[in-house]
């Protein structure tokens, strides 16, 4: 159980042996006193008459145990909060170190509430193994440790179900609200943590009766061995001291024992949060190598990419090419594989089945610092930390002068609403940038990709929920940056078809594979999968001019 986290404590191993081997000697010079205090009324116990020089003997020497057992306790529990600090440092680097390797996707399907329990919670409940449950606990036994492993998993099963449903829950809230879905909520809320109780009162059920054992018997030794020595003694099977040996070192032995005893529940607990670490560990890293990139151009090529979310394949053989300085946008309905092919690009997740390559050169084929430096990725779900606008957008490139982050927020319109804000440019953010207003917090974002200047912006659906305002000045900052000093490679998915009738090409996915390539006009003539998305499109924007100028809805 305890192998694999020992395996994190490098250079401070041999510090918790130390912590361990300390902690015992303190519990033996604990248990010594007792020895000593027999030693001391043995003697009248036989009838002899005591030593003086003797009992004085005994008693320094329990005084001097007593000093002894404060020291190393001390120094044990010391050495064993050093080791287990240092141990839970070298486990966070290391996970650290493997999660930046893992693809983006895989981990933003676990879950804000498992990834924010396993990285704080459960690798700070380590902690309790290795500064006290290992160097006090090694007298525990072993039948309870078996039975809570037994029922542990779904007790963390649970957990983790309960997390994410309440992360969820107070995340949907406005929309739990608007449409008075608070029934159905409140319902899979319930169930979520009515399934945690259950599963914890299960374990709890299998742990309780060697904790009523323990606990009932080790503090009451005495009062099993008084009455029963004392027959043993009437009857000539035992003597007087035998008697008083055996009272002394029960109460000797059972204080360490129930304090060992105390951390037993803990046991079955971090052998599943190691498992789970490792199992967060063990999902297979990006493909990736340490070369740079070294493509010829900035040409975007996606050569028969096939894709599975598990094992539902949702791309099927896309082929398409993006030249170099062009506007391609992506279109077609929800769940055609437009975000996905998006996020392959910036490599969220590895292809199942052919290539993406950038000039050239496969994206497997070089790290993904050195892609990063080459892409710009502006979702329609941004984040901005609390902190300054200028330093939200600085975010983009560090080393960005105040001038070139200002130049970047003109350049993405947002000058407007920066004017208007007591600050300026200098406001805080707030905690996820609830300072702004959706539309604002994307052209925030989209300053932040100006100003890092790469190569290659994919935009996935940047403007999606933006009113026609905000939207006109976003596709006026898309326009600046085609206009800058460098040609750069768009990619736009868009799901507003008015907005990209100039790019260079369209892209017409349906249900993962490309149904059409071209532009505006040449789809419009020859591809009944755009016609029907066009068509959508200008009903829907007949609906809106009628609405509001009838007053109501039609």
């Amino acid at each position: 159980m305890f192998k694999k986290v020992l395996e994190y404590a490098g250079e401070y191993r041999r510090t918790t042996y130390a912590s361990i081997a300390v902690m015992l000697l303190g519990v033996v010079m604990s248990v010594l006193p007792y020895f000593s205090i027999y030693r001391l009324i043995a003697p009248p116990l036989t009838g002899e008459l005591a030593n003086p020089g003797q009992s004085l003997l005994w008693a320094a020497a329990i005084a001097l145990c007593g000093v002894l057992y404060a020291l190393l306790y001390v120094k044990g529990l010391s050495l064993s909060h050093q080791a287990a600090y240092s141990t839970l440092r070298n486990l966070r680097v290391s996970l650290q170190g493997r999660l930046e390797k893992q693809p983006l996707g895989v981990i933003k399907e676990k879950g804000t509430g498992t990834l924010k329990k396993m990285f704080t919670d459960d690798i700070d409940s380590i902690e309790l193994l290795l500064a006290h449950a290992l160097p006090e606990g090694l007298a525990a036994m072993g039948a309870m440790y078996r039975a809570g492993t037994s029922k542990v998993g779904d007790y963390y099963a649970s957990a983790r179900k309960m997390n994410n449903t309440i992360v969820e829950y107070i995340n949907g809230m406005e929309v739990v609200k608007v449409f008075n879905r608070d029934g159905d909520s409140y319902r899979r809320f319930e169930q979520d943590v009515r399934g945690y109780r259950d599963f914890t009162l299960a374990w709890y059920k299998v742990c309780w009766p060697w904790m009523a054992l323990y606990n009932s018997i080790l503090p009451c030794v005495a009062l099993f061995t008084l009455p029963v020595g004392a027959f043993l003694v009437l009857k000539d099977y035992s003597t007087l001291p035998d008697l008083a040996l055996v009272l002394c070192m029960s109460f000797g032995t059972g204080a360490p024992l129930l304090r060992a005893l105390s951390f037993l529940a803990a046991m079955p607990q971090v052998s599943y949060k190691i498992h789970a670490l490792e199992q967060l560990m063990s999902a297979l890293p990006l493909a990736q190598t340490e070369a740079p990139f070294s493509g010829r151009d900035h040409t975007v090529t996606f050569d028969r990419v096939h894709f599975a979310y598990r094992e539902e394949e949702v791309l099927h053989g896309v082929s398409l090419t993006v030249p170099e300085g062009s506007l391609t946008a992506l279109v077609g309905e929800s769940g055609s594989g437009k975000s996905t092919l998006a996020k392959l690009l910036v490599h969220y997740y590895d292809v199942t089945g052919g290539a993406i390559r950038l000039g050239g050169q496969d994206l497997r084929d070089m790290s993904l610092q050195a892609l990063n430096d080459q892409i710009s990725y502006v979702s329609q779900e941004q984040f901005l930390f609390n902190t300054s606008l200028l330093e939200n957008i600085r975010a983009g490139r560090l080393t960005a002068t105040d001038e070139e982050v200002m130049e970047a927020a003109r350049k993405a319109q947002c000058m407007e609403f920066l004017d208007r804000l007591p600050e300026g440019i200098h406001t805080m953010a707030g905690d996820g940038g609830k300072q702004l207003s959706g539309g604002e917090r994307q052209r925030i974002c989209l300053a932040r990709a100006i100003l890092k200047d790469a190569p290659v912006i994919v935009l996935d659906e940047a403007t999606a929920f933006m009113d026609p305002e905000n939207e006109e000045k976003m596709n006026a900052a898309i326009a600046e940056v085609l206009r800058g000093d460098r040609p750069k490679t768009v990619i736009v998915i868009a799901h507003r078809l008015h907005s990209i009738v100039n790019a260079d090409q369209i892209c017409v996915l349906d249900k993962g594979r490309l149904a059409d390539a071209g532009t505006h006009e040449e789809l419009l003539q020859r591809c009944p999968r755009y016609q029907k998305l066009w068509q959508a499109a200008q009903g829907s924007a007949r609906w809106g001019i009628t609405a509001s100028k009838g007053g109501e809805n039609r």
